[in-house]
């Protein structure tokens, strides 16, 4: 619904005659209104309505130093096992993950996965690193965030393949185990943290990108595609 579409409602006329006894009583009715509104009941304190997110700017991450990748397929979801425990990484009683490695957390996920990540040497690269962010480790910058509310961060890992190609995992700890709750493959112009939202933005067809955004989902416990659409390349811009 654009703003042209929303509804105004503007309050009818009083009969003639009934303005000064309608008055009391319209006022009347606007305060309970305004007292139902904020949560008031007349007795104690106001209730809250709970933590509000911190808005925030987008942030940057990972931004590619090759050519744009080649066009992006509609669906290149890779989901299944989230939220999954990651095998071979210590126990975190305090829920804190910044207690563990990213890179060792990076190297337990390689042990619980059927199958290489490519064809491009990625795992043996990934085994060989001693630096996140750093050439020629493919295990980007870690980046940590608070993504499904609980107060404490969790852990977002861009896996670089090739000259395209971005594996995105994320981990929370989940009763002191580190779980995996993000699994994709992307080729990606661009990936972005948004408040509690990865954002990733991948080339289409006729001069358009495909903008994906992944946020938490309660039920599934993992961070789920909330929104997939197209939208004008933005190398026209």
């Amino acid at each position: 619904m654009t703003g042209s579409d929303v509804p105004v409602f503007r309050p009818l006329p009083a009969p003639a005659g009934r303005t000064r006894a309608a008055l009391p009583v319209l006022a009347l009715a606007m305060a309970s209104a305004l007292l139902a509104a904020t949560g008031c009941t007349g007795v104690g304190e106001p209730k809250s309505a709970g933590r509000t997110p911190t808005a925030s700017a987008p942030q940057q991450l990972w931004a590619p130093k090759t050519p744009p990748p080649p066009l992006a397929e509609p669906n290149s979801k890779v989901t299944d096992g989230v939220p999954s425990p990651v095998r071979g990484v210590p126990r975190v009683p305090s829920g804190d993950i910044h207690q563990v490695s990213a890179l060792a957390i990076a190297k337990a996920r390689l042990t619980t996965m059927t199958s290489p990540l490519d064809e491009e040497g990625t795992d043996k690269k990934i085994k060989d690193c001693t630096t996140a962010g750093q050439t020629p480790c493919p295990v980007q910058k870690p980046q940590y965030r608070d993504m499904n509310g609980d107060g404490k961060d969790e852990l977002l890992l861009g896996i670089a393949s090739g000259r395209y190609f971005l594996f995105l995992w994320g981990f929370t700890v989940e009763d002191g185990r580190v779980t995996l709750i993000l699994d994709q493959a992307q080729r990606p112009l661009s990936v972005e943290l948004s408040g509690r939202d990865v954002i990733v933005r991948e080339p289409a067809d006729k001069g358009y990108d495909i903008r994906r955004v992944y946020s938490w989902d309660p039920r599934e416990q993992a961070m789920e595609e909330r929104t997939f659409e197209y939208l004008e390349s933005s190398s026209r811009k």
